[in-house]
């Protein structure tokens, strides 16, 4: 009866499975680390006792997953390449199983719908589970930083938009979705949150980071662990977070993707670990090392990192993966390593738990076992530490998943409506001159152009899987959405992103004419097609010398030397200004972009990044007024690659200006619009006796005619310190919406761990001295400041 259910579960068949028996066998037979009711820690010390070294290893092994299975009409096998991995390696992990993308060639053809996926996953676990000596499930680990990567899933806006909301309550919300799309299709981990700090725009991946500011990513990283993560894994629509990257990944010289990093400890420790700690004290289950080097030593094989700050300081309680064959890059790459079997010891006697990619590293770990270069205790340190996952998740009692409830909960109404919200909500006006904005829904015409209005993969940024008809709104169908057919819409392409082949930048210029008003749509991509080449990592190959040119300009492995406005666009956007008709741009982007002319010449412009697959309904919202726009800047915006640096919590002394130009940005962290205005009054700040905490508060109030959200901003400035600290830094936010004439009271708390610097001696402390608090709209718009005074330091490790 059990092997009749078990295989009806293996081919999807729709019941309840939540209390199905997995071992027939009576409870006293049970092996101790397949009694559900034993202490994990029991159970984990028992099954160890069993396994070979070989099959130990194969637990930290992680091949990948979308080759391990066969699609056969309406029903999915495994694959002879997972039997033969299973058999040979004894496999305990699969990534990216149900990624689909031109680098895995899964495509809406041969891919997996979210039944399908479940299926698959089914059918993986139900076989390792019955074919292997001791049926140890397989931990299942699946891309997921702005929506799971899989076929039929929700795609939301990618972290640079969702950072952009400075909402961390909505973020949580959205992880939540995301976390139970991949685990009712059967996935356990979730990669994502990418914490790295981005300090430099020329890097291809700074879309997927929350920008250039570690609280602001702290708060946010934080919120996608509490969603992602929940009160327990063992949920059934909760799967475990991974920390991407471990550590100082952002800002690689020259912005080349995995370039070493150099960097003293204090920076590290001040601001680029702060958002991985906090992420920690989250309860985070899982972390990833980067591909670059710090000061000399890569990152997974950095014991400092991985035992030292991440266990020893932290208490971080999961296990850490390395990025896809950087263990084997510590031998290829970064030439730290003679043999392949010295990298994999390099890495797991540092702290690295497992390995993302499986190819080599599981010979390569038995040779530096047998070689004596690593020892049996350290190797059971890391197994267990993957079992420890699959015990508290409940796959030793139950592995398999509801294909019918992966029909259900994927991509439904309700996530399709949260990918929306977020949307509206990143969306950041950076410029309105006159008030040209909102437009109004009674024009009788509308001229809708340039390359991203009508392109549905170029708003979605990267890590996303194919899309079928339909499922994406692009600007020009959020716009026909939003007016119907009672205004005359013009939509002319105009240009590609780089290709200059095929402009029609004549035919843009007849259709503003004829039109009252101009939507333009300009910006980058992310999008990979299947002509674009991929290296071992999957990361893009750039290739200068194709003739057809794809839209790709950003993403990983596309960094940038400049950060102009590709192909013909800027000819076509001024060709545009010439008609002399109102004009609206709207960029669509992964990274800031140089803006320079639109700035100075074109009256409104909306920033939406890459807003996902609701993008153009939002985006229709903002630019007609039935959404108030109040999202900010995550990442400053400069005006020549030659002032980058730039971002706004540089250190002492203040820069001076160039020859050419000024120091300033062309748009500073924390800023944004809004289609009203709101005044700030009344700042009071009072530290209690203990000075443990420093209460602010501020009056604020919505002194325009429309309804709106305003993101209040707490920034601090040492008069005096120890060492060098920023000339300001962000403490806290908060977004508020008010109506037009309401006025609210805002208050802040602060800990002494804001105000915590790395002092001298290598330790956190809070110094007594003045402090300056600002309150603000943005970085370099700061509304009322006051000084308050700690009288007392206090060292707080």
């Amino acid at each position: 009866m059990i092997k009749r259910i078990q295989f009806a579960i293996g081919l999807g068949l729709a019941f309840s499975i939540s209390h199905l028996p997995v071992f027939a066998q009576n409870k006293s037979t049970l092996p101790l680390y397949k009694n559900a009711k034993a202490p994990v820690e029991s159970r984990i010390k028992d099954l160890l006792s069993r396994m070979t070294v070989e099959e130990k290893v194969g637990q930290i092994s992680m091949p990948l997953g979308w080759p391990m299975y066969n699609k056969n009409g309406n029903e999915v096998e495994v694959s002879e390449a997972f039997k033969k991995s299973l058999k040979e390696s004894y496999t305990g992990m699969l990534w990216a199983t149900l990624r689909a993308d031109p680098w895995t060639k899964k495509t809406l053809a041969n891919g997996l719908n979210p039944e399908l996926a479940a299926k698959a996953t089914n059918a993986i676990q139900k076989y390792a589970v019955e074919n292997t000596r001791l049926g140890i499930p397989i931990l299942i680990s699946e891309e997921a930083p702005h929506g799971h990567m899989a076929i039929g899933t929700t795609v939301f806006p990618t972290s640079i938009g969702q950072s952009s909301t400075f909402n961390p309550e909505l973020i949580e919300k959205m992880a939540r979705a995301i976390a139970e799309e991949t685990r009712v299709q059967g996935g356990h981990v979730g990669y994502g949150p990418v914490l790295d700090l981005a300090r430099e725009p020329r890097w291809s991946r700074v879309e997927e980071t929350y920008g250039e500011d570690h609280v602001l990513i702290s708060r946010m990283g934080e919120a996608m662990v509490r969603g992602m993560q929940g009160k327990s894994i063992n949920s059934g629509v909760n799967v475990v977070a991974t920390l991407k990257h471990l550590a100082a990944y952002g800002a690689p010289e020259g912005g080349h993707n995995g370039s070493s990093i150099n960097l003293g400890l204090r920076t590290l420790h001040q601001f680029y670990l702060p958002q991985f700690k906090a992420a920690v004290k989250a309860g985070v289950l899982s972390v990833m090392t980067s591909y670059n080097s710090i000061d000399g030593i890569p990152c997974s094989s950095n014991e400092m990192l991985l035992k030292d700050i991440l266990i020893k300081d932290w208490g971080f309680k999961g296990f850490v993966v390395s990025d896809l064959n950087s263990i084997s890059g510590l031998k290829s790459n970064h030439h730290v390593a003679r043999t392949a079997a010295e990298a994999a010891a390099m890495a797991i006697n540092a702290g690295l738990d497992a390995d993302l990619s499986g190819i080599g590293y599981g010979k390569a770990l038995l040779d530096a076992i047998k070689q004596g270069k690593v020892s049996i205790k350290v190797l059971d340190s890391a197994v267990s530490k993957v079992l420890r996952i699959k015990f508290r998740m409940g796959l030793f009692e139950n592995p398999y998943v509801d294909p019918q409830v992966a029909k259900q909960k994927v991509r439904n109404e309700e996530k399709i409506g949260l990918a929306r919200e977020v949307a509206r909500e990143s969306i950041i006006l950076l410029k309105n001159q006159n008030q040209l904005l909102p437009l109004s829904k009674k024009l009788k015409s509308i001229a809708v152009i340039g390359p991203n209005a009508d392109n549905v993969y170029n708003q979605l940024g990267d890590y996303t899987a194919p899309q079928a008809a339909g499922n994406v709104i692009t600007v020009l169908q959020g716009i026909k959405n939003k007016l119907g057919e009672t205004t005359q819409i013009n939509y002319v392409k105009g240009c590609a992103i780089r290709d200059t082949l095929s402009s029609e930048i004549e035919n843009a210029v007849m259709a503003a004419k004829k039109s009252d008003a101009v939507v333009m749509v300009l910006g980058g991509s992310s999008a990979r097609d299947f002509k674009t080449e991929y290296i071992e990592t999957g990361a893009a190959k750039v290739n200068a010398k194709v003739e057809a040119l794809s839209d790709m300009e950003s993403g990983e492995g596309y960094d940038r030397a400049t950060l102009d406005l590709m192909g013909d666009q800027l000819k076509l956007l001024k060709a545009v200004m010439k008609t002399g008709k109102p004009v609206v741009l709207v960029l669509i982007k992964g990274r800031p972009l140089n803006l320079n002319w639109a700035a100075e010449n074109v009256p409104a412009i909306l920033d939406a990044w890459y807003p996902g697959q609701e993008g153009g309904n939002a985006i229709a919202d903002v630019l007609f007024g039935d959404y108030n726009p109040a999202g900010r800047l995550s990442i400053s915006v400069p005006k020549s690659v030659g002032q980058l640096p730039v971002y706004y919590n540089a250190r002492y002394p203040e820069k001076h200006d160039y020859i050419e130009m000024d120091a300033k940005p062309l748009y500073p962290f924390g800023y944004g619009l809004s289609y009203t205005t709101f005044a700030y009054q009344n700042l009071k700040i009072a530290t209690n006796p203990g000075q443990k905490t420093v209460n602010v508060k501020i009056d604020l109030k919505n002194i325009g005619s429309a309804d709106g959200e305003e993101v209040v901003q707490l920034y601090l400035r040492h008069h005096q310190s120890s060492v060098v600290m920023p000339v300001k830094q962000l403490l806290k936010f908060k977004r508020v919406a008010l109506k037009s004439g309401e006025q609210k009271t805002i208050a802040f708390s602060i800990n002494p761990s804001d105000l915590e610097i790395y002092n001298q001696k290598m330790q956190w402390e809070v110094e007594a001295g003045t402090y300056h608090l600002m309150v603000g709209s943005s970085s370099d718009d700061i509304q009322l400041e006051k000084d308050f005074v700690v009288h007392h330091s206090a060292i707080l490790r």
